[in-house]
Protein backbone atom coordinates (compact mmCIF):
# COMPACT_ATOMS: atom_id res chain seq x y z
CA UNK A 1 0.00 0.00 0.00
CA UNK A 2 1.11 3.59 -0.64
CA UNK A 3 1.02 5.91 1.60
CA UNK A 4 0.25 9.45 0.30
CA UNK A 5 0.20 13.09 1.12
CA UNK A 6 -1.80 15.37 -0.96
CA UNK A 7 -1.21 18.42 -1.74
CA UNK A 8 -4.24 19.04 -3.90
CA UNK A 9 -7.18 17.41 -4.34
CA UNK A 10 -10.07 18.35 -6.87
CA UNK A 11 -12.79 16.18 -5.35
CA UNK A 12 -15.24 17.72 -8.17
CA UNK A 13 -13.77 16.26 -11.11
CA UNK A 14 -12.92 13.45 -9.17
CA UNK A 15 -16.73 12.63 -8.53
CA UNK A 16 -17.53 13.23 -12.05
CA UNK A 17 -15.49 10.87 -12.85
CA UNK A 18 -15.50 8.13 -10.75
CA UNK A 19 -19.66 8.56 -11.19
CA UNK A 20 -19.32 7.79 -15.34
CA UNK A 21 -17.06 5.15 -14.34
CA UNK A 22 -18.63 3.29 -11.46
CA UNK A 23 -22.22 4.54 -11.55
CA UNK A 24 -21.93 6.54 -8.65
CA UNK A 25 -19.58 7.46 -5.06
CA UNK A 26 -20.62 5.92 -1.78
CA UNK A 27 -20.26 8.80 0.73
CA UNK A 28 -21.35 7.00 4.26
CA UNK A 29 -21.64 3.50 5.80
CA UNK A 30 -24.52 2.79 8.28
CA UNK A 31 -24.42 0.00 10.69
CA UNK A 32 -27.69 -0.26 12.78
CA UNK A 33 -28.86 -2.67 15.94
CA UNK A 34 -31.84 -2.98 18.22
CA UNK A 35 -32.49 -3.17 21.94
CA UNK A 36 -35.92 -4.04 23.19
CA UNK A 37 -37.70 -4.96 26.19
CA UNK A 38 -41.04 -6.10 26.52
CA UNK A 39 -43.91 -7.67 28.84
CA UNK A 40 -46.86 -10.11 27.72
CA UNK A 41 -49.46 -11.75 29.62
CA UNK A 42 -50.26 -15.47 28.81
CA UNK A 43 -52.78 -17.87 29.31
CA UNK A 44 -54.08 -17.89 32.79
CA UNK A 45 -53.11 -14.70 33.63
CA UNK A 46 -49.14 -15.41 33.98
CA UNK A 47 -46.86 -12.56 33.21
CA UNK A 48 -44.01 -13.47 30.51
CA UNK A 49 -41.17 -10.67 30.16
CA UNK A 50 -38.78 -10.76 27.40
CA UNK A 51 -35.98 -8.62 26.56
CA UNK A 52 -33.19 -8.56 23.90
CA UNK A 53 -30.44 -7.14 24.60
CA UNK A 54 -28.26 -5.07 21.69
CA UNK A 55 -26.24 -1.77 20.61
CA UNK A 56 -27.75 0.74 18.15
CA UNK A 57 -25.33 2.71 16.55
CA UNK A 58 -25.20 5.07 13.61
CA UNK A 59 -21.31 5.11 11.89
CA UNK A 60 -20.81 7.80 8.69
CA UNK A 61 -17.83 7.16 7.36
CA UNK A 62 -15.78 9.98 5.26
CA UNK A 63 -14.56 8.40 1.79
CA UNK A 64 -13.42 12.29 0.76
CA UNK A 65 -9.53 10.70 1.18
CA UNK A 66 -9.86 7.40 -0.52
CA UNK A 67 -11.86 9.20 -3.36
CA UNK A 68 -9.15 10.00 -5.28
CA UNK A 69 -6.97 6.46 -4.99
CA UNK A 70 -10.42 4.67 -5.90
CA UNK A 71 -10.42 6.74 -9.53
CA UNK A 72 -6.57 6.16 -9.92
CA UNK A 73 -7.00 1.99 -9.53
CA UNK A 74 -10.59 2.36 -12.13
CA UNK A 75 -8.71 4.44 -14.37
CA UNK A 76 -5.96 2.36 -14.53
CA UNK A 77 -8.15 -0.53 -14.53
CA UNK A 78 -9.73 0.92 -17.81
CA UNK A 79 -6.13 1.49 -19.40
CA UNK A 80 -7.29 5.05 -19.92
CA UNK A 81 -4.41 6.58 -17.26
CA UNK A 82 -1.13 5.91 -18.57
CA UNK A 83 2.13 6.89 -16.19
CA UNK A 84 5.06 8.59 -18.36
CA UNK A 85 7.22 9.48 -15.77
CA UNK A 86 10.23 7.14 -17.54
CA UNK A 87 9.33 9.16 -21.21
CA UNK A 88 9.45 12.66 -20.07
CA UNK A 89 12.38 12.59 -18.16
CA UNK A 90 14.28 10.94 -21.46
CA UNK A 91 15.35 13.90 -23.20
CA UNK A 92 15.12 12.44 -26.75
CA UNK A 93 11.39 12.12 -26.52
CA UNK A 94 11.07 15.91 -25.97
CA UNK A 95 14.03 16.44 -29.03
CA UNK A 96 12.14 14.18 -31.34
CA UNK A 97 8.67 15.29 -30.87
CA UNK A 98 7.30 12.20 -29.64
CA UNK A 99 6.26 13.71 -26.67
CA UNK A 100 2.77 14.91 -28.61
CA UNK A 101 2.16 11.15 -29.49
CA UNK A 102 2.56 9.94 -25.94
CA UNK A 103 0.86 12.47 -24.05
CA UNK A 104 -1.55 14.17 -26.69
CA UNK A 105 -4.40 16.78 -25.34
CA UNK A 106 -6.81 15.20 -23.55
CA UNK A 107 -4.84 12.02 -22.25
CA UNK A 108 -4.91 11.14 -18.68
CA UNK A 109 -1.43 10.94 -17.62
CA UNK A 110 0.54 10.77 -14.32
CA UNK A 111 3.95 12.32 -13.80
CA UNK A 112 6.34 11.73 -10.97
CA UNK A 113 9.59 14.46 -11.23
CA UNK A 114 11.21 17.02 -9.50
CA UNK A 115 9.22 20.16 -9.25
CA UNK A 116 8.90 23.68 -7.68
CA UNK A 117 5.83 25.30 -6.34
CA UNK A 118 5.29 29.22 -7.55
CA UNK A 119 3.06 31.76 -6.74
CA UNK A 120 3.61 35.47 -7.43
CA UNK A 121 1.71 36.08 -4.43
CA UNK A 122 4.33 34.80 -2.31
CA UNK A 123 7.05 36.82 -4.07
CA UNK A 124 4.80 40.11 -3.15
CA UNK A 125 4.76 39.02 0.40
CA UNK A 126 8.69 37.59 0.36
CA UNK A 127 9.44 41.27 -0.92
CA UNK A 128 7.28 43.33 1.05
CA UNK A 129 8.96 41.52 4.24
CA UNK A 130 12.52 41.61 3.05
CA UNK A 131 11.96 45.39 2.50
CA UNK A 132 10.01 45.96 5.85
CA UNK A 133 13.11 44.19 7.92
CA UNK A 134 15.81 46.33 5.80
CA UNK A 135 13.41 49.81 7.09
CA UNK A 136 13.25 48.91 10.41
CA UNK A 137 17.36 47.89 10.54
CA UNK A 138 18.07 50.97 9.27
CA UNK A 139 15.62 52.64 12.03
CA UNK A 140 17.31 51.05 14.67
CA UNK A 141 20.85 52.06 13.13
CA UNK A 142 21.62 48.36 12.94
CA UNK A 143 22.36 49.01 8.82
CA UNK A 144 23.66 52.15 6.99
CA UNK A 145 21.38 54.15 5.04
CA UNK A 146 22.43 54.64 1.67
CA UNK A 147 22.04 58.08 0.32
CA UNK A 148 18.83 59.11 -1.17
CA UNK A 149 18.34 58.76 -5.29
CA UNK A 150 19.06 61.60 -8.11
CA UNK A 151 16.59 63.87 -8.73
CA UNK A 152 15.48 62.16 -12.01
CA UNK A 153 14.94 58.79 -10.01
CA UNK A 154 13.07 60.74 -7.41
CA UNK A 155 10.93 62.37 -9.85
CA UNK A 156 10.19 59.03 -11.27
CA UNK A 157 9.08 56.99 -8.11
CA UNK A 158 6.81 60.41 -7.20
CA UNK A 159 5.04 59.77 -10.95
CA UNK A 160 4.88 55.53 -10.13
CA UNK A 161 3.41 56.33 -7.03
CA UNK A 162 0.57 58.42 -8.22
CA UNK A 163 -0.28 56.45 -11.20
CA UNK A 164 -0.57 53.43 -8.62
CA UNK A 165 -2.72 55.07 -5.82
CA UNK A 166 -5.34 56.17 -8.80
CA UNK A 167 -4.86 52.49 -10.00
CA UNK A 168 -5.51 51.33 -6.13
CA UNK A 169 -9.03 52.31 -6.67
CA UNK A 170 -9.87 49.84 -9.36
CA UNK A 171 -7.75 47.35 -7.80
CA UNK A 172 -4.55 46.61 -5.67
CA UNK A 173 -1.28 45.95 -7.43
CA UNK A 174 0.60 43.33 -6.04
CA UNK A 175 3.93 45.53 -6.28
CA UNK A 176 2.12 48.20 -4.11
CA UNK A 177 2.51 45.59 -1.18
CA UNK A 178 6.38 46.08 -1.02
CA UNK A 179 7.02 49.48 0.86
CA UNK A 180 9.89 51.74 -0.14
CA UNK A 181 13.22 51.00 1.18
CA UNK A 182 16.68 51.30 -0.33
CA UNK A 183 19.47 49.42 0.55
CA UNK A 184 23.42 48.56 0.16
CA UNK A 185 23.71 44.81 -1.41
CA UNK A 186 27.93 45.53 -0.85
CA UNK A 187 28.18 48.37 -2.97
CA UNK A 188 25.55 47.87 -5.14
CA UNK A 189 21.90 49.84 -4.78
CA UNK A 190 19.44 47.41 -4.25
CA UNK A 191 15.63 49.36 -3.49
CA UNK A 192 12.01 48.83 -4.55
CA UNK A 193 11.50 50.05 -7.97
CA UNK A 194 14.52 46.67 -8.43
CA UNK A 195 11.88 44.55 -6.18
CA UNK A 196 8.83 45.46 -8.14
CA UNK A 197 10.38 44.90 -11.76
CA UNK A 198 11.25 41.34 -10.46
CA UNK A 199 7.19 40.79 -9.36
CA UNK A 200 5.98 42.46 -12.41
CA UNK A 201 8.02 39.60 -14.58
CA UNK A 202 6.59 37.00 -12.16
CA UNK A 203 3.04 37.61 -11.90
CA UNK A 204 3.31 38.05 -15.74
CA UNK A 205 4.62 34.86 -16.80
CA UNK A 206 2.84 33.17 -13.77
CA UNK A 207 -0.52 34.60 -13.10
CA UNK A 208 -1.28 34.72 -9.14
CA UNK A 209 -2.16 31.52 -7.94
CA UNK A 210 -0.34 28.41 -6.71
CA UNK A 211 1.58 26.74 -9.87
CA UNK A 212 3.37 23.39 -9.88
CA UNK A 213 6.30 23.23 -12.19
CA UNK A 214 7.69 19.73 -13.16
CA UNK A 215 11.31 19.97 -14.40
CA UNK A 216 11.92 15.95 -15.67
CA UNK A 217 14.98 16.49 -17.47
CA UNK A 218 18.66 17.94 -15.98
CA UNK A 219 19.14 20.64 -17.96
CA UNK A 220 15.83 22.01 -17.15
CA UNK A 221 14.85 23.64 -20.86
CA UNK A 222 11.45 21.58 -20.28
CA UNK A 223 8.90 22.62 -18.16
CA UNK A 224 5.24 20.87 -17.13
CA UNK A 225 3.36 23.38 -15.65
CA UNK A 226 -0.05 22.78 -13.76
CA UNK A 227 -2.12 26.02 -11.96
CA UNK A 228 -3.57 24.45 -8.96
CA UNK A 229 -7.60 25.85 -8.12
CA UNK A 230 -8.24 27.42 -5.61
CA UNK A 231 -11.43 26.41 -3.34
CA UNK A 232 -10.66 22.30 -3.84
CA UNK A 233 -10.10 19.96 -1.28
CA UNK A 234 -6.77 19.84 0.67
CA UNK A 235 -5.99 23.15 -0.96
CA UNK A 236 -7.18 25.85 1.72
CA UNK A 237 -4.29 26.77 2.71
CA UNK A 238 -2.82 30.46 2.43
CA UNK A 239 0.33 31.05 0.31
CA UNK A 240 2.40 31.81 3.14
CA UNK A 241 1.47 28.77 5.14
CA UNK A 242 1.86 26.15 1.76
CA UNK A 243 5.23 27.31 1.25
CA UNK A 244 6.50 27.71 4.90
CA UNK A 245 5.70 23.67 4.54
CA UNK A 246 7.04 23.00 1.43
CA UNK A 247 9.55 25.92 0.60
CA UNK A 248 10.25 26.65 -2.36
CA UNK A 249 13.46 24.21 -3.89
CA UNK A 250 13.00 21.28 -5.79
CA UNK A 251 11.33 17.40 -4.33
CA UNK A 252 9.62 14.82 -5.74
CA UNK A 253 6.20 15.40 -6.80
CA UNK A 254 3.47 13.61 -8.42
CA UNK A 255 0.43 14.87 -10.58
CA UNK A 256 -2.05 13.30 -12.43
CA UNK A 257 -4.73 15.03 -14.44
CA UNK A 258 -5.29 15.54 -18.53
CA UNK A 259 -2.92 17.15 -20.86
CA UNK A 260 -4.32 20.74 -21.51
CA UNK A 261 -2.18 21.71 -24.30
CA UNK A 262 1.75 21.88 -25.59
CA UNK A 263 3.62 25.03 -26.23
CA UNK A 264 3.31 26.99 -29.54
CA UNK A 265 6.41 25.13 -31.60
CA UNK A 266 6.13 27.48 -34.64
CA UNK A 267 5.41 31.01 -34.94
CA UNK A 268 1.77 31.88 -35.81
CA UNK A 269 1.06 34.38 -39.06
CA UNK A 270 -1.95 35.98 -37.90
CA UNK A 271 -4.59 36.57 -40.49
CA UNK A 272 -5.85 40.18 -40.26
CA UNK A 273 -8.57 39.73 -43.00
CA UNK A 274 -11.36 39.73 -40.10
CA UNK A 275 -13.24 41.96 -41.42
CA UNK A 276 -16.25 41.24 -43.89
CA UNK A 277 -16.98 42.91 -47.29
CA UNK A 278 -20.26 44.67 -45.79
CA UNK A 279 -18.03 46.31 -43.50
CA UNK A 280 -19.00 43.51 -40.37
CA UNK A 281 -16.63 41.79 -38.23
CA UNK A 282 -16.27 38.13 -38.41
CA UNK A 283 -16.06 37.11 -34.82
CA UNK A 284 -14.78 33.99 -35.90
CA UNK A 285 -12.03 35.52 -37.66
CA UNK A 286 -11.47 37.82 -34.96
CA UNK A 287 -10.64 35.34 -32.39
CA UNK A 288 -8.04 33.28 -34.66
CA UNK A 289 -6.37 36.71 -35.27
CA UNK A 290 -6.19 37.38 -31.78
CA UNK A 291 -5.09 34.31 -30.79
CA UNK A 292 -2.54 34.11 -32.93
CA UNK A 293 -1.07 36.62 -31.53
CA UNK A 294 -1.59 35.08 -28.39
CA UNK A 295 0.24 31.72 -29.27
CA UNK A 296 3.19 34.07 -30.06
CA UNK A 297 3.62 35.92 -27.34
CA UNK A 298 2.81 32.48 -25.50
CA UNK A 299 5.76 31.33 -27.28
CA UNK A 300 8.17 33.89 -25.51
CA UNK A 301 7.65 32.80 -22.38
CA UNK A 302 6.28 36.12 -21.41
CA UNK A 303 2.62 34.72 -20.29
CA UNK A 304 1.30 32.16 -18.26
CA UNK A 305 0.88 29.74 -21.21
CA UNK A 306 2.99 26.20 -21.65
CA UNK A 307 6.68 27.05 -23.89
CA UNK A 308 7.51 24.41 -25.95
CA UNK A 309 8.64 21.66 -25.65
CA UNK A 310 6.52 21.59 -22.80
CA UNK A 311 3.09 21.07 -22.16
CA UNK A 312 0.61 22.52 -19.67
CA UNK A 313 -2.04 19.66 -17.37
CA UNK A 314 -5.40 20.06 -15.92
CA UNK A 315 -5.14 18.71 -12.30
CA UNK A 316 -6.58 16.30 -11.04
CA UNK A 317 -4.18 15.24 -8.10
CA UNK A 318 -0.58 16.44 -6.65
CA UNK A 319 0.80 14.52 -4.01
CA UNK A 320 4.08 13.21 -3.06
CA UNK A 321 4.49 9.40 -1.66
CA UNK A 322 5.50 8.96 2.12
CA UNK A 323 8.97 6.82 1.78
CA UNK A 324 9.29 3.39 4.01
CA UNK A 325 12.31 2.62 5.98
CA UNK A 326 13.65 -0.76 6.66
CA UNK A 327 14.11 -1.89 10.33
CA UNK A 328 17.57 -3.20 9.29
CA UNK A 329 19.00 0.66 8.16
CA UNK A 330 21.06 1.87 10.59
CA UNK A 331 21.24 5.63 11.67
CA UNK A 332 24.78 7.55 11.69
Amino acid sequence: MILREFLYVDTDKVRSMLAQLDGGVAEEERETGREEKRTTVGPRGVAQHFQGTGVERYTQKSLGDALFPMLESALESELLLRDISEHVADTGQWTSGKMRVIAPPGSLVRITARGTLFDSRYVANTFAAFASVNIGLQGLGAMPTPPPPNSGKTGKGQQRNRSGKAEGNLQEQLEDLIPEFRMDAGGSIVDTDDLRSILRVARGVFAPGLHINLSPVESSEVLISSRLQEGRQYLDSESDILFARYGTAEQEWTLVGSVGQHGTEDAVEPNDAFMNSDGSVSRGKLARFINAHIANIGATGFIDLPQHPGFSVIPFAVYRSIPRFSMGISVP
